[in-house]
């Protein structure tokens, strides 16, 4: 007897999205909800109907809109039937309880959307932990919202105290789950500055973006790796690093992580600090913009607001236009970078074009920070002689009368350190000019 195949395709939720737009609400230029959609598609999500928006002075501090857009968005649901509305703003614990009373339906805000965009997308252990410590913080306030079925039963007998019981347990075990995640999370980040501390000499460049800008697809193109990148939001969460040869043989290090966005959840920021904080030590911050996207300005203003958030005095270096190729009017650019004082260089990091443009920019970067030295070491001494040429920057290389290796190499002032060290006196220096 056979039986009708069963599909294997993944539901998918059907979502109604709305939101309130208030003063200094950044503009999307290519609708307004554009981002959130974007965002629920990352979520494995399907946006039904029209996004429904209302603009205000100031929230309303029961249900974020008014009254008659509550009762918009509820005959919206009563006619599409989605899974769930997502509110591209964020919502107070009140908030949410209320909207989700008014439409009868699961009420999803913009904080949620993104981390649950994170959790699908963690990999490493690390990122799994930040994710779940940011969602369980966000959790906190609204662990009520999450026992509203309890209302049905209010007053009945034996459900009110066990009710308010087991609220007050799930607090204790959320908060204890906190205390352990804080706990484990320092104990990785502990090994990560160790690590971090280990390439202490290298120059490092790290890369700095809105989501989706291309940071994966240029670390791929500049150092001959295969990480994963995608035409999504939040493709990377976690920090990698990998070696980038320029052509002179010098060596850096390459760091991309987790891309940036308009209001992003504070409690994000601050789980993914130690992670971002590896990228932004570098010695040189490239902030990669996708260049043909229509909200390119805003985009660039908002990762350097994160920037600032991070730390007052952070500027990226280089700022790197990326995607050209997809340019349609050129003078964009003029427009989209104003009075900025950075270097600019245009590339395509999916084609190439202007690749060689970077790499001489970084190059002359290193160069301004580096010094040139002659190393004098006996041919007899190998070890030393590899850990020279392992460093890279040699720029001549010669055997002396007296039995002696003599190497010209450009380095930065920390490698220049490093190498002293690891010669254990066996090498003499000389500065050259």
């Amino acid at each position: 007897m056979s039986h009708p195949a069963e599909s294997t395709q993944t539901h998918r939720d059907r979502v109604l999205i709305c939101g309130v737009i208030l003063p200094g609400h950044p503009q999307e230029f290519e609708g307004e909800l554009s981002e959130v959609r974007a965002l629920v598609g990352a979520a494995e999500g399907e946006v039904v109907g029209e996004g429904l928006i209302q603009r205000r002075e100031r929230p309303n501090s029961a249900t974020l809109m008014g009254k008659g857009k509550v009762e918009e968005v509820h005959q919206a649901i009563q006619r599409y039937q989605p899974d769930a509305v997502v509110v591209d703003n964020d919502l107070t614990p009140a908030q949410g309880r209320n909207l989700e009373k008014a439409w009868g339906v699961r009420v999803i805000d913009r904080s949620e959307l993104i981390l649950d965009i994170f959790a699908r997308r963690a990999q490493t252990r690390q990122a799994s932990l930040q994710v779940e410590l940011a969602q369980n913080e966000y959790m906190m306030p609204r662990l009520r919202r999450m026992w509203t079925h309890l209302e049905r039963t209010e007053g009945a007998i034996g459900t009110r105290g066990p009710g308010e019981t087991q609220l007050e347990t799930d607090r204790r075990l959320l908060n204890k789950r906190i205390t352990d995640l804080k706990a484990e999370l320092a104990v990785i980040e502990r090994r990560k500055q160790r690590q971090v501390l280990s390439r202490a000499g290298q120059f490092t460049v790290g890369l700095v973006g809105y989501t989706n800008a291309g940071k994966s697809t240029l670390l791929n193109r500049l150092t001959g790796s295969d990480e994963f990148a995608a035409d999504m939001p939040f493709a990377t969460l976690d920090t990698r690093t990998r070696k980038w040869v320029l052509p002179d043989r010098r060596v850096v290090l390459l760091s991309d992580t987790v891309g940036f966005l308009q209001r992003l959840p504070h409690h994000l920021v601050a789980s993914f600090h130690a992670t971002l904080e590896e990228t932004l030590q570098a010695d040189l911050l490239l902030h990669v913009v996708d260049a043909s996207h229509p909200d390119a300005g805003t985009q660039m203003r908002a990762v350097d607001d994160v920037l600032a958030s991070l730390s007052p005095r952070l500027e990226p270096g280089v700022i790197v236009l990326n995607k050209i190729d997809r340019l349609e009017d050129p003078l964009q650019l003029h427009l989209l970078l104003g009075q900025t004082q950075a270097e600019v260089v245009h590339v395509s990091a999916k084609s190439g074009a202007g690749i060689d443009r970077l790499t001489e920019v970084v190059q002359s970067f290193l160069d301004e920070r580096s010094s040139t030295v002659d190393v004098f070491i006996p041919v007899t001494d190998g070890r030393t002689i590899a850990i020279v040429r392992s460093m890279g920057g040699v720029q001549e290389e010669e055997c002396l009368e007296e039995a002696t290796m003599r190497f010209r190499v450009r380095l930065s002032a920390g490698a220049l350190g490093v190498l002293r060290q690891r010669t254990h006196g066996t090498a003499h220096f000389e500065l050259v000019g």
